[in-house]
This record gives C-alpha cells, sequence and structure tokens, in this order.
C-alpha cells in the first residue's frame, strides 16, 4: 500500500510507503495536523489521505451522532461499518435506522457474527455470562476484522475524557495494519452537548436512562453520576475494550 499525503496541505510531506505503517509516518501526521478541528482530520483523511480505501466504523450508540453528523456532511457515501452482535439492545436498532434517515448516509454496511460460529460456540446465547471476552470475540471482533481489511484506514468516534485508556489518543495511530483516524480526541462532554444541540440530533433513547456508553445490552448498565463514561460496559469485570481498539498498534485488554 502507498498513501501519498506530499501534496495535502499541512501535511509535512507525509508518505507512508509500502508494507508495515511507520510510526514516524503517523508522529509526522499528528505533529503537521495537532491544532486541526475535527472537520478538518475529517476531510483530510477521507478526500486527501486515503481516498476510496476508509471507513467509518459506529455503534450508533451514546455518542455516535456527532461524527456521523460531522461526516455525513463530508461524505454521505462513506462506508459506515455497523456491527449488529445479535445482543444489542432494540433502541440502538431503532436509533440506527433514524440517524441513516436524518444524515442520508447511503452505505452503511451491517454485519454480522457467522451463524454456524455461534451454533458451534455458543448455541444457548449465554457465552457472555461464562467468557466476556470470547463472547465479544466471536460476536463483534471477528466479523468486524473480516470487512475493515477491505480498508486502509477506520474512523473513530473515541475521545480522551472517556476513559484513562483513552486518554493520550492521538488523531492519527497505527491499527494493526491500518491507520485509525480519531477526529474527536478534544472534544469534551459540553461540546459534544452543543453541537448535537446545533444541529437538532436526537439523542440515542437510553441515554435518558442513565447510559452513558451503549454496547450490548447483557454487558452494558447505566452509570452513576461522578463515574467514568464507560464504566457501565462490562461492569465487575476486568474488561475496558472490546477488542477491535488499537493502542499503539496493540489490541486493548485490561486497561493496557
Amino acid at each position: 500500500m502507498t498513501i501519498s499525503a506530499a501534496n495535502t496541505p499541512g501535511s509535512a510531506g507525509v508518505r507512508l510507503g509500502d508494507g508495515a505503517l511507520l510510526a514516524d509516518d503517523i508522529a509526522a501526521l499528528n505533529e503537521a495536523h495537532k491544532a486541526a478541528r475535527a472537520e478538518d482530520i475529517i476531510k483530510v483523511a477521507v478526500q486527501s489521505l486515503f481516498n476510496g480505501r476508509i471507513a467509518l466504523v459506529s455503534s450508533f450508540g451514546a455518542e455516535a451522532a456527532v461524527l456521523l453528523h460531522m461526516t455525513a456532511q463530508i461524505e454521505a457515501n462513506i462506508p459506515v461499518i455497523f456491527v449488529d452482535t445479535g445482543k444489542l439492545f432494540a433502541e440502538t436498532l431503532i436509533y440506527r435506522g433514524e440517524l441513516i434517515e436524518r444524515f442520508g448516509l447511503t452505505n452503511v454496511l451491517t454485519v454480522q457474527p457467522d451463524e454456524e460460529l455461534l451454533e458451534a460456540e455458543d448455541p444457548h446465547g449465554d457465552l457472555w455470562q461464562r467468557d466476556v471476552d470470547a463472547c465479544c470475540h466471536i460476536r463483534k471482533v471477528l466479523p468486524f476484522d473480516k470487512i475493515i481489511q477491505n480498508y486502509d484506514a477506520q474512523i473513530s468516534g473515541r475521545k480522551r475524557f472517556q476513559n484513562e485508556v483513552r486518554a493520550d489518543l492521538n488523531f492519527f495511530e497505527l491499527a494493526g495494519a491500518q491507520v485509525k483516524v480519531n477526529p474527536l480526541i478534544n472534544w469534551t462532554p459540553d461540546e459534544l452537548k452543543t453541537y448535537v444541540s446545533a444541529h437538532d440530533i436526537p439523542p440515542h433513547p437510553l441515554v435518558a436512562k442513565g447510559f452513558a456508553s451503549i454496547g450490548c445490552e447483557p454487558c452494558t448498565s447505566p452509570v452513576k453520576e461522578g463515574e467514568d463514561p464507560r464504566a457501565g460496559r462490562w461492569r465487575n469485570e476486568d474488561k475496558t475494550e472490546c477488542g477491535i481498539h488499537f493502542v499503539d498498534g496493540k489490541p486493548v485488554r485490561n486497561g493496557a
């Protein structure tokens, strides 16, 4: 894969060469765009760096609407990858449909777990009670990995305030053999609320019930005042991520 940003304004002549992406290239991208707005990061990633080879990854969860709306204003036909694990809240599926119509998204790709694998490994749908990592792996990581390999980069809605693991996020980072783009890393909860209000974006219906971060129904609970926004994910488990996120090219597990 060869990705050249040499002619992109403010790119500092960054060039990502064939084969493994180099950490120095990512550092150069972050340095060149350190003062950029979220919209600028999306534009340079979608229109210049990874034109036609980038997808937006969305859970259509509590904070997903801001990034979806912002990206739709730039490229409504961008592939939006949504993993339907078979364990999601009904409210999330309804919300997905509402946002797709409202934002004019034309290329939402819904992927699901392999039915034969589910029958073999989780025939009764209770694997989450015995092994949350295995459940995430079968229902989310594997179907996600299968589709994301078709792209050179992915856009994520992760933010630094969400938990300690994400506190050191940069706009661009290695994600295995790909680049992960995080336009909203510097946004605060108040800025998200302001954007939502300014654009009349409907909230996820579970937010009003205390859900600050929304994943699969069995492993998501409301968050108490003062808690980490992701405290309701896998509560009482030694787990902070589903397994599809990377830090410095390594999958995140146990907060590492």
